[in-house]
């Protein structure tokens, strides 16, 4: 029997979602406490696997267990105990045995936090600056975007992903005076991708590059050519969505 797990995390203390030899991760958290709670050894299978020191305000995963769980709230409230207090889960319940967190995932959304003012009460989820950028020329760059399918340009190198081809569907700044959000939604994401893409919008905020040479990068097809990697602790997964015939919408507000 499968069932899906709805949780959030800060990522500040792991290396991520995914379990790694030497290091602390949040799947790994998952495994130890629901393999202790329901008497038998547990595998969790996340949505995806986000970078270390990236927060989760809305994450999915699966495990499969051998009889029905008769009341998940009990497991709920159980597993919250049990777990760090950096780690919330809000949700557990039954799907179909063909569901996959994954793989049955239609879109990810990210969004990017940046303060132009400095707050002590913000400076571990978000990113301070103190130069001025042009918003409107980052987002005729954002919209580029959409013409796009390969991006090597933003990956990580050396990764095991079979295919840098990724669909872009929303990508878009938001931002004010003391504040400055990007958007990106798309049905998958490489590794370090959303942090590349923001440096890179940067450097065309800053008048660094011309919206004609963020295009050239992308066609580039390499890493070398594209702007920074922006830091982690500011970057949140906030939304995944399934097909519509499942019963996945009770989102944590982003």
């Amino acid at each position: 029997m499968r069932y899906f797990i709805e949780c959030s995390y800060n990522g500040k203390n792991y290396h991520g979602w995914q379990i790694q030899n030497n290091a602390i991760t949040v799947q790994e958290k998952f495994e130890k406490a629901l393999t202790v709670l329901l008497k038998e050894k547990i595998s969790v299978i996340g949505a995806g696997r986000t970078d270390t020191g990236v927060h989760a305000k809305f994450f999915t995963a699966h495990f499969d267990i051998e009889s029905e769980i008769p009341e998940t709230e009990k497991l709920i409230f159980k597993l919250n105990r049990f777990l760090p207090s950096d780690i919330a889960v809000s949700n557990i319940f039954r799907v179909k045995d063909d569901l996959h967190a994954r793989f049955s995932a239609i879109s990810r959304t990210y969004k990017y936090f940046i303060n132009f003012k400095k707050n002590p009460f913000e400076n571990e989820t978000s990113y301070y600056i103190n130069y001025n950028l042009d918003f409107d020329k980052m987002n005729q760059a954002a919209e580029k975007l959409f013409d796009y399918i390969d991006f090597t340009s933003f990956s990580k190198l050396h990764t095991d992903t079979k295919t840098n081809n990724c669909e872009i569907l929303f990508a878009k700044w938001h931002y004010d005076n003391l504040k400055a959000v990007f958007e990106i939604k798309a049905d998958r994401f490489l590794r370090n991708m959303v942090r590349a893409i923001v440096g890179t919008l940067l450097e065309v905020g800053k008048n660094k590059i011309s919206i004609k040479e963020f295009c050239e990068i992308i066609e580039s097809k390499s890493r070398s050519d594209a702007g920074f990697s922006v830091p982690a602790h500011a970057l949140f997964l906030t939304d995944i969505k399934y097909p519509n015939d499942i019963n996945l919408y009770k989102h944590i507000d982003s």
